[in-house]
């Protein structure tokens, strides 16, 4: 019989089993556990609260990162704001309790595997990452910076959902009202951003008067 966490913490559906066909997701990023003899370099180390759920991050930078303030992370991290930084599936290596993890889907309020999902330990439930159909997002208070230069290569490069914020932050970042790139900006983003995405919102609506 398992000793899995799963049965214990919650019904999530999963019994701890790594066979069968509905297990095979284990066996892949970001779940898959690297083999020694993979070129993995590791580069930033991160865990949960309680240290049963331990990874490895192999990128230098993350491709993105963020500050959400959906009213949905707010509730979930119970803080004013997500800090969410993107990286590929295959950029982590659990090292500890990867079979060890509760499962959190939003839109249906499932605890069953099913993409996208909010990932979290299951003993000490601190949320370790949102995996998404391409790319997961970790959240950096769980990695173990070394010095200033490795918590910089994880500055924002924006803020999402700005208007549902708690508190203003003033930091001269890009505010989208939603998602970056398909919302508006607001509040006291960057002027050149905003001529920016005037310009490339005036190029589709010229180009799809041509297609007309």
């Amino acid at each position: 019989m398992s000793n899995s966490t799963y049965t214990a913490n919650g019904e999530n559906g999963d019994l701890g089993s790594t066979e069968g066909k509905l297990n095979e997701w284990k066996h892949r990023a970001p779940y898959r556990v690297h083999d020694k003899a993979e070129d993995f370099k590791i580069r930033y180390e991160g865990s949960c609260h309680c240290g049963k759920v331990r990874y490895q991050l192999s990128r230098e930078k993350p491709l993105d990162a963020k500050y959400c303030h959906c009213t949905t992370c707010q509730k979930i991290h119970g803080a004013p704001f997500q800090w969410a930084a993107i990286f590929h599936k295959d950029d982590i290596n659990f090292t500890h309790g990867h079979h060890d993890l509760g499962w959190y889907e939003s839109s249906e309020k499932t605890c069953v595997h099913k993409l996208p999902c909010k990932v979290s330990c299951a003993y000490c439930r601190t949320p370790i990452m949102d995996e998404g159909r391409n790319m997961i997002l970790l959240f950096p208070t769980l990695i173990d910076f070394k010095t200033p230069e490795d918590r910089k290569n994880f500055d924002i490069s924006c803020h999402m959902f700005y208007p549902r914020r708690v508190l203003d932050i003033n930091d001269g970042k890009p505010k989208w009202t939603g998602i970056n790139g398909s919302s508006d900006l607001i509040e006291d983003s960057p002027q050149d951003a905003v001529n920016e995405l005037k310009r490339k919102r005036q190029d589709e609506q010229e180009k799809n008067k041509n297609q007309e």
